[in-house]
């Protein structure tokens, strides 16, 4: 029986009279590649910052390994490997430095760090400095940066933004291996992404769950032939910003 690594329970954020997360709630098992799919400020990142522990919800609890956050701060964080949105960075080191950086905080060795660049595949920019990498090579160190650890479960918000196509494959091609031993979370608004990487989809408009499941239950929920079909007909294109 897969286990539960992460389970949501009435989840709701509120900034003053916006309502970017609106009574969430769902369970994620061991080996699910799970797509938190909306349009653009529909709540998924105010979603995962929460759950990794960044974020303070207004209400409800979130379990991580079988523990709540709310009574173990730090327990999100020791088990969530964390791709946030814009890939925060130290601009004025190199590569290599930074990672190492981020592994001597975490007491990770420096046989990690190498696996890390090896899995994001930035070895050619690994002495040259963050400052001067473009948009896609970013991403791809905040990515080596959040599977440092290994750690049982990983969350990528936006994890293919400004990666050109052969890049995006690489990534997805990554996120699909690793699925299998961790339980991953990614947020998009990519429906191809959605859709080839993910075995599981959960839809978000303005906060809150419109469709959960695999691809075929939510196309048949829907009555629709193709994802960009459901998506226009349980999401829409409006979003909040969140």
């Amino acid at each position: 029986m897969a286990q539960e690594l992460v389970k949501v329970e009435n989840l709701s954020k509120d900034y003053g009279q916006i309502k970017a997360v609106k009574n969430i709630s769902f369970v994620a098992e061991e080996g699910e590649i799970i797509a938190l799919l909306g349009p653009n400020g529909a709540g998924k990142s105010t979603l995962m910052n929460m759950i990794a522990g960044y974020l303070s919800p207004t209400e409800g609890d979130i379990f991580v390994c079988g523990k709540n956050i709310k009574d173990y701060p730090l327990w999100g964080k020791e088990h969530i490997g964390f791709l946030p949105e814009g890939s925060p960075l130290y601009a004025d080191l190199t590569v290599r430095q930074f990672l190492n950086y981020m592994a001597e905080l975490r007491g990770v060795s420096k046989k990690k760090v190498k696996q890390a660049i090896e899995l994001a595949n930035i070895e050619n920019v690994c002495e040259q400095k963050v400052e001067t990498l473009s948009k896609g090579y970013q991403r791809r160190v905040g990515f080596a940066q959040s599977v440092l650890d290994d750690l049982p479960i990983l969350m990528l918000d936006e994890p293919t933004d400004g990666l050109d196509p052969n890049q995006k494959k690489h990534i997805r091609n990554l996120i699909t291996k690793m699925g299998k031993m961790k339980t991953i979370i990614i947020s998009t608004h990519l429906l191809d992404e959605a859709e080839s990487v993910c075995n599981r989809i959960i839809m978000i408009k303005k906060g809150k769950i419109v469709a959960d499941g695999s691809l075929k239950k939510i196309l048949s929920k829907s009555k629709s032939k193709t994802l960009e079909e459901a998506f226009f007909k349980l999401a829409g294109d409006e979003g909040e910003k969140a």
